[in-house]
């Protein structure tokens, strides 16, 4: 098995195109070539967790927080970032950053903790828009089941709960072949015309490749038309942050404390009471203050993230209680949601997840 296998696989689960314009998400160091003995899975990477893995045999740790975030100008050891990216080079370690691009997904960072408090009806608090593409294409009566299934294996047609749904017109379509053709139908010199079905489905951009490829390949025609277009809607599975229903009302003071223990909390801040019960929660793993707009905008009762400012507490203006559980604590599960869809996916492969503490802030209380 090789690094690039485990790569697709991760990439699969949280396409690269979704990770915000300012990250670093990918291969950072090695080679996707590289045969894989172990994997170390990490919250963040650090000299210590560079050297697990040498301990542990592996050659590959999978993190959530890229190592380099800016450009390096030098390798010459002065500071973590540059020790820790020549440790892992001196032993032929890859290191590989699933980080906003999992943030952004259903089913990543934030579902995980939404499962953790236990919450129910979960969507996503701010959906992104315009990544929705819209082919069309024109296909031989004969070949019509052909094609619409190839596209739906590659993955077009999936809206919500629903799979294959596409919208389908009877035509007729009309060309000669010139000298140069291989035509499928009819003969070089000669107009032709075919009934022809013209069929439309819609995919997220991320597929595109996959989806104009089984296209082509399950396509008579030797030059295949179709259009693209991009549609004005908003996902429903790829945003920033989450939010949904606890399964029946509980105090304020009662959530706190079940944050606290579940995310092993040295310290929760937050803002004034409101005395309400709690049922809506949204929430954001790492520093999710950026969104509390949108928390209040769905009438959230609390939100739950990490790295508030102080100015920022001011925002909820009593209309949402504000619970800042820590950047570390919010999204420490990431690493058991990452061995567990590898170990499902590459059973032969021993996936570990640190020992490492590498929470870089400690409570005094």
């Amino acid at each position: 098995m090789k690094v690039k296998e485990v790569i697709k696989i991760l990439e699969e689960l949280a396409p690269a195109q979704y990770q915000e314009s300012y990250d670093n998400a990918g291969l950072i160091t090695g080679s996707g070539q590289e045969e894989v003995q172990n994997v170390l899975v990490t919250l963040d990477c650090t000299e210590d967790i560079v050297e697990e893995a040498i301990q542990k045999g592996c050659n590959l740790i999978v993190a959530h927080h890229p190592i380099v975030f800016k450009g390096l100008k030098r390798l010459n050891g002065k500071d973590y970032v540059e020790r820790t990216v020549i440790k892992a080079i001196k032993n032929d370690i890859c290191i590989f950053a699933i980080h906003t691009n999992l943030d952004n997904m259903i089913h990543g960072v934030n579902k995980k903790i939404a499962d953790l408090i236990g919450l129910e009806n979960v969507k996503i608090l701010s959906p992104i828009k315009n990544n929705q593409l819209f082919l069309s294409t024109y296909v031989p009566v004969a070949d019509i089941d052909k094609v619409q299934n190839a596209l739906a294996v590659a993955g077009a047609g999936k809206i919500g709960n629903y799979d294959g749904c596409n919208f389908q017109i009877e035509g007729k379509g009309s060309f000669t072949p010139n000298d140069n053709a291989n035509p499928a139908i009819g003969f070089k010199g000669k107009p032709e015309s075919v009934k022809e079905i013209k069929i439309e489905v819609q995919f997220p951009s991320h597929l595109k490749g996959k989806v104009l490829s089984a296209l082509q390949a399950a396509h008579p025609y030797e030059e295949v038309v179709y259009q693209l277009q991009t549609l004005e809607s908003t996902s429903k599975e790829i945003g920033s942050g989450m939010y949904g229903t606890l399964p029946s009302p509980i105090s304020e003071m009662e959530l706190l404390k079940k944050l606290k223990v579940v995310f092993k909390a040295g310290v929760i801040k937050h803002t004034p009471l409101r005395n309400k019960m709690v049922t809506k929660v949204a929430l954001c793993g790492g520093a999710g203050s950026f969104l509390l707009r949108n928390a209040i905008g769905v009438n959230a009762d609390f939100f739950v993230s990490g790295d508030f400012k102080y100015h920022e507490f001011f925002d909820a203006e009593g209309k949402i209680v504000i619970a800042d559980i820590g950047h570390y604590e919010s999204e420490q599960f990431t690493s058991d949601l990452l061995v567990d869809h590898l170990s499902d996916n590459f059973p032969s492969i021993s996936f570990m997840k640190t020992e490492i503490n590498t929470n870089p802030v400690n409570c005094f209380v």
